[in-house]
């Protein structure tokens, strides 16, 4: 059996080991030898800490102008209006570099930050067909031996009020996609009950899970949560649905928000939050303390919805951490766990995390412990995939 050593790993408790991968697993983790003679091969990680490789839980690879000419914000003309930005996407798409090129380039911008899992919804509806579908399909199928894709098939324009796209939608999961989205039943399709009766009969006939955004604010938004968490409990389907944004969750009373987590966590839903800057977003803290999987995503990176996004989810994990006011270690620790274990809960990853039998997908990088890692961000870090390096201080390897 072939293995690989790496030696003097700090592990997340200060421990320093050596780590022994074969067949793409960690075969086994021992104190540190220190060795007068190392075995062959082997690679000395120099008390760098070890971390799982990161989850990207929430990305949209197809509509990313990462790398491509520079799109000047436009903004939306009487406040935000999910509409009038889907518009705003479909003019500046028109005349877009080529979507596979993109999506590559986002795609190692995120791995050569250390992020070897990922969610990434694409676009289906009646303008754009199967086209965003069936080219991220070949990208992801390229780049299959680099990073773990799932895909949404994501009705960017609505259900009911784009004629045909439950039928696209059905298709692109008939393809390959691993998860049916949706989008603000009542805001934008404003039917809540017919929206949902899509997205979760697709879900039924498929075995897929559900992943769907929901901008919707205050007592809307909060109604929207719970049908969808009394849709879940009905089809046993805990484990399975994702809630995108979710921006009512930072909007309601601490009363409102206490009963919506019980019945959250029950229902075994998970949220995801990128921390957005001009909207209220999920309390983390107090989401987390009611049992209820939050994890994060970049959501755009450099798109028609915003001109941020760097692809980093360590940097993610820090943004979320001082926008909700983690200060403590056990608070950065919680920041850093949303772009981690949690967002390998969320997305259903299996062999996940720094043990014998795991998946030898880790990041390595200059920092004392986790606290650090989330407030200093430090770029100097390898990323290794099944044991093997495949990106150093940003870049993909080779």
């Amino acid at each position: 059996m072939n293995q690989t050593h790496f030696l003097n790993a700090k592990l997340a408790d200060g421990t320093i080991v050596d780590l022994i991968v074969a067949s793409g697993r960690f075969n086994a983790i021992a104190p540190a030898a220190n060795a007068a003679t190392p075995p062959a091969g082997a690679v000395d990680l120099a008390g760098r800490l070890v971390l799982p490789a990161f989850v990207e839980g929430h990305i949209h690879l197809d509509t990313s102008f990462y790398g491509d000419a520079w799109r000047p914000h436009i903004p939306c003309t009487d406040g935000f209006d999910v509409r009038e930005r889907v518009a705003f996407q479909m003019r500046n798409l028109e005349r877009a570099a080529p979507m596979a090129e993109r999506a590559k380039n986002q795609l190692e911008l995120c791995v050569g930050n250390g992020s070897l899992a990922m969610r990434s919804h694409v676009m289906v509806d009646a303008a754009v067909g199967m086209k965003h579908v069936e080219t991220i399909l070949g990208v992801r199928e390229k780049y299959r031996d680099l990073i773990d894709i799932q895909l949404v098939a994501f009705p960017q324009s609505g259900i009911l009020s784009s004629p045909g796209t439950a039928e696209l939608l059905d298709e692109a999961l008939k393809l390959g996609c691993d998860l049916i989205g949706g989008l603000d039943p009542a805001s934008f399709d404003r039917d809540v009950k017919g929206h949902l009766d899509v997205v979760f009969g697709l879900a039924e006939k498929h075995g897929a899970g559900v992943d769907i955004h929901l901008h919707d604010g205050g007592t809307l938004g909060l109604f929207e949560i719970e049908e969808l968490v009394a849709r879940t409990t009905a089809l046993s389907m805990q484990g399975k649905v994702a809630v995108s944004h979710a921006y009512a969750l930072g909007d309601i009373s601490a009363d409102a928000l206490a009963k919506a987590g019980e019945r959250i966590a029950a229902a075994g839903v998970s949220f995801m939050t990128n921390a957005p800057g001009n909207h209220p977003f999920p309390p983390v803290a107090a989401l987390r303390r009611a049992g209820v999987t939050v994890f994060a995503g970049s959501d755009n990176i450099r798109d028609s919805w915003w001109p941020y996004g760097d692809g980093d989810m360590l940097n993610r994990a820090n943004m979320i951490g001082y926008r909700s006011g983690f200060y403590e270690d056990w608070e950065l620790e919680a920041a850093y766990d949303l772009v981690s274990r949690a967002g390998a809960k969320a997305l259903g990853l299996e062999g996940y995390g720094i043990a014998v039998g795991a998946k030898a997908d880790f990041v390595a990088l200059k920092a004392e412990h986790v606290p650090e890692a989330v407030v200093a961000v430090p770029k100097e870090r390898t990323v290794y995939r099944a044991g093997r390096e495949v990106a150093r201080d940003g870049k993909v390897s080779g």
